[in-house]
């Protein structure tokens, strides 16, 4: 990308930036901006002493700075509109109802000038590709054209004043290099001074954020194919934690069939001892009928029995409490069953 034309940014001058980064050149200077803002200011004072050099309106004008630029290098939008007449080019609203009507996209646009709190920066397509000229980054960045719409809308929702360059833009080598051959980028570039405010004030400062949250919005966009992937993956997750929950009902069950059966499993062994489960229905001591393995449960019936479980589980807790003859161990039957041998 050393053939794109990149200024960065030097005092407040953005305007001047936006303007020569557009352009690909240093075609203007702050003295040149100056100028036409000055011109600007002299053409308002006229108007306003049409109205009598005498009123009320005139002299509040006269004591009011100027519109069109500050001393710190700010220039309005009248400024830049000027500047750009000189070359043919004027700026058309993006998100007014006469461009909207349209029904352009913007990939097929050639450029675009953004603004908010008096900060200007250029997005141009050079060759068949896009880049944020924006003079507060430390070099061009690479924008997809499949991200544009999106990255112009996210500016759109942030504030940002964006205007649609119409025009022939004069020649550049940029343009001719990248018609015949695409660059890649491997890393974004970052914002001026992001490294020593990082390392001062320990975060990232407040626009770099911005810039994060259109880099997210980039790195989300998938196609359908992904999402639908990614939907049906969500899914079998969830029947695995359903298949999960109801295997380890099923474990409970048994083992508290196996506490009401008399059977139960040898601490220290690695395998339970086998248990004989009645072909007939019976009822065990917590209320809750038995079945034979081959039996099918419903989820309510498991959860059911489950809870009957443990509320077996907890009365022999109690009855272990008030009786010290007598001891629970994992698998153990309750009282009034010998432990088999």
């Amino acid at each position: 990308m050393e053939s794109i034309f990149h200024e960065k940014q030097e005092g407040s001058l953005c305007a001047q930036h936006c303007l020569n980064n557009l352009l690909q050149g240093e075609y203007f200077t702050p003295v040149d901006l100056s100028s036409i803002a000055q011109q600007l200011d002299e053409e308002e004072r006229m108007r306003m002493a049409e109205g009598g050099v005498l009123s009320e309106e005139y002299r509040t004008f006269l004591q009011q700075p100027s519109g069109n630029m500050d001393d710190s290098g700010f220039f309005s939008i009248q400024v830049i509109s000027n500047a750009l007449g000189v070359w043919g080019l004027e700026l058309i609203l993006f998100n007014s109802r006469e461009y909207q009507r349209l029904m352009i996209e913007p990939v097929n646009e050639k450029a675009f000038i953004c603004n908010y709190k008096e900060h200007w920066f250029t997005v141009r397509k050079l060759g068949q590709q896009w880049f944020n000229l924006n003079s507060l980054l430390t070099g061009p960045e690479l924008i997809s054209d499949t991200y544009l719409a999106l990255f112009l809308a996210q500016l759109q929702q942030e504030g940002y004043s964006i205007f649609v360059i119409r025009g022939n833009l004069p020649e550049c080598e940029a343009d001719q290099i990248l018609r015949i051959m695409r660059v890649e980028q491997q890393h974004r570039p970052k914002l001026i001074g992001e490294d020593e405010a990082q390392t001062s004030a320990g975060q990232r400062p407040s626009v770099q954020q911005g810039l994060e949250t259109r880099h997210g919005m980039e790195e989300g966009v998938i196609d359908e194919d992904e999402e639908e992937l990614r939907k049906a993956l969500a899914l079998s997750r969830q029947d695995i934690e359903v298949e999960d929950e109801e295997a380890d009902l099923r474990r409970a069950i048994q083992l508290s069939m196996q506490g009401a059966s008399g059977s139960s499993t040898i601490i220290g062994t690695k395998e339970p001892t086998p248990t004989i489960i009645p072909s007939t229905t019976e009822s065990t001591a917590g209320g809750v009928p038995q079945s034979t393995p081959s039996e099918s449960l419903t989820a309510e019936e498991l959860r059911r029995r489950r809870q009957a479980y443990f509320d077996r589980q907890s009365q022999q807790q109690a009855q272990s409490a008030s009786s010290p003859d007598t001891k629970l161990t994992g698998g153990e039957p309750d009282a009034g069953h010998k432990r088999s041998q």
